[in-house]
């Protein structure tokens, strides 16, 4: 059964705006993997969300005008707080694992979400679904491979921040059903800075002007990643971009050879393979059943 396509619908446009952002992405991965142990991860995930409040400045306006509840307030101190573990633990977990594996099992994450609309947001949770859930929870387990190699803290981390950051997108999804896409961004990056503070101060060692710029390009390149994924999605529908982010997983294991010295896992490659086919299978048959998408419209999250 074809894709349903809107009138305006530019697939290829679509399609090299996600390339543009899964390569943003994958240079920002990297720049957090390059400041290794110089900084204390937390300390560094503090400081690129502080310095990334300046991307926040032209949602100003809607910021000041929006009227929030008290149910609001509750939302995005909630999701400030759960994204905040996230990211520190996607920090920390980029010190200690290789890139691809990191990429890897960031895919799981819209699984995550999957799962937690159905229990959580009543959505229907399909024969198909649950079967594409399942060969992800396999991929997952071929990258980890326990019995037959060690889980590192890197690896736990990580589980940790696909699922910290998939109660943060349920948190999100409710957010937007009154609210402007800009105003929940908004308030995550500056809620996810305050909740930082205490983590940081317990950990801080006065950054040099080079780690304050690297972490400034970071935050540089994950807003442009998002916003060229935003316009990947203007351009073309989630089910044709989506199979592109899979491309990140070749960048980044290819990157971790040739830049970090990191080798190729095969495993780590097929189990990232089969999660990133059951994404896309669930977001296919949303498009073609014409229901409104339970997964995140990208696999990338918002660090």
């Amino acid at each position: 059964m074809p894709l349903p396509q809107t009138a305006d619908s530019r697939p290829l446009a679509g399609i090299l705006w996600m390339l543009a952002a899964g390569l943003c992405f994958v240079v920002m991965t990297a720049m957090v993997k390059s400041m290794g142990q110089g900084m204390h991860p937390i300390q560094s995930a503090f400081l690129r969300y502080l310095l990334g409040i300046v991307f926040v400045l032209p949602a100003l306006r809607s910021l000041l005008a929006a009227r929030l509840t008290r149910r609001h307030w509750t939302m995005f101190g909630l999701r400030g707080a759960i994204h905040a573990v996230g990211v520190m633990l996607w920090f920390f977990a980029m010190t200690r694992i290789p890139l691809a594996e990191v990429t890897a099992m960031n895919y799981l994450t819209p699984i995550y979400v999957s799962l937690g609309a159905a229990l959580f947001l009543g959505e229907t949770l399909a024969a198909r679904r649950i079967t594409a859930i399942f060969v992800a929870l396999i991929g997952a387990a071929i990258i980890l491979r326990p019995g037959f190699r060690e889980i590192s803290p890197g690896h736990l981390a990580m589980l940790g921040t696909t699922l910290t950051l998939g109660g943060s997108y349920l948190l999100a999804k409710a957010a937007v059903a009154d609210l402007s896409p800009a105003v929940v961004v908004a308030h995550l990056s500056i809620w996810v800075t305050v909740a930082m503070i205490p983590f940081a101060v317990a950990v801080w060692q006065t950054p040099s002007w080079q780690q304050l710029a690297v972490l400034f390009a970071i935050a540089s390149f994950a807003t442009a990643g998002h916003y060229f994924m935003t316009l990947a999605l203007q351009a073309a529908p989630v089910a044709v971009t989506q199979p592109v982010t899979f491309l990140q997983l070749i960048w980044a294991t290819l990157l971790g050879a040739l830049v970090f010295g990191e080798g190729v896992d095969i495993w780590v490659v097929a189990g990232g393979t089969l999660i990133l086919a059951s994404v896309s299978f669930i977001t296919w048959r949303e498009a073609v059943l014409k229901r409104r998408p339970i997964t995140p419209p990208s696999i990338a999250p918002k660090l």
